[in-house]
């Protein structure tokens, strides 16, 4: 089942980033309208501090916490230590 898109386009965009990248989505709604989760879900991944986040439903600024979600997906620890193998 494919999850809901977001109202923002900047935000969907990286959300879409993320999903290309393994990450998944739960929509969950409220002041966060959703929560992204690490593929890897790796403990000794910066002792899991980013292997979720919070997706806002009204960001402040949609293009920079669009920004902020695919800065989460680039510096994954467990993600580069894999794809340096």
């Amino acid at each position: 089942m494919r999850r809901k898109k977001h109202a923002k386009k900047d935000v969907e965009k990286a959300l879409c980033y993320a999903e290309a990248h393994g990450w998944k989505i739960e929509v969950v709604g409220g002041h966060a309208w959703g929560k992204l989760y690490c593929p890897f879900n790796d403990k000794a991944c910066r002792c899991g501090e980013f292997c979720i986040s919070s997706i806002w439903s009204t960001p402040r600024n949609a293009v920079n916490h669009a920004k902020q979600i695919k800065k989460i997906v680039d510096n994954c620890a467990a993600r580069k230590n894999d794809s340096t193998e």
